[in-house]
C-alpha cells in the first residue's frame, strides 16, 4: 500500500511556473513507477510526465518543453515542474503510483491558469 499527498497547487497567471509535489508513504517507494496526470472539466484524464523506477521519464506532447519531472527515492516524493504555464494546463492534477499499473493515487490539486 501507497498512501499519496500532492501539493503546491494554486493560482498562477500564463507564463508563470508552478511546483507540484508529491510525497509517498506506507511502502516501498522505489520499487513503484510514479506518474502524474491531470483532469480538466469536461475531459478524460490524461498522463502528463511518467517516471519509472528506474528514472527513464515519459513527457506528454501536449507539455514537452515546459513540464519535467523528478523523483528522490531518498525522500519518498515526486515533483511536477510546470514552467510557461497556459489557460489549457487548467485541471486537477494528481500523482500515482503502482508496478505495472498505477494502481494508487493521490487525492489531486487544483492548478489554475489564469489572469
Amino acid at each position: 500500500q501507497v498512501q499519496l499527498v500532492e501539493s503546491g497547487g494554486g493560482l498562477v497567471q500564463p507564463g508563470g511556473s508552478l511546483r507540484l509535489s508529491c510525497a509517498a508513504s506506507g511502502s516501498i517507494f522505489s520499487s513503484y513507477n510514479m506518474g502524474w496526470f491531470r483532469q480538466a472539466p469536461g475531459k478524460e484524464r490524461e498522463i502528463v510526465v511518467g517516471i519509472s523506477r528506474s528514472g527513464s521519464i515519459y513527457i506528454a506532447d501536449s507539455v514537452k518543453g515546459r513540464f519535467t519531472g523528478s523523483r528522490d527515492n531518498g525522500k519518498n516524493t515526486a515533483l511536477l515542474q510546470m514552467n510557461s504555464l497556459k489557460p489549457e494546463d487548467t485541471a486537477v492534477y494528481y500523482c500515482a503510483a503502482g508496478a505495472l499499473t498505477y494502481s494508487y493515487w493521490g487525492q489531486g490539486t487544483q492548478v489554475t491558469v489564469s489572469s
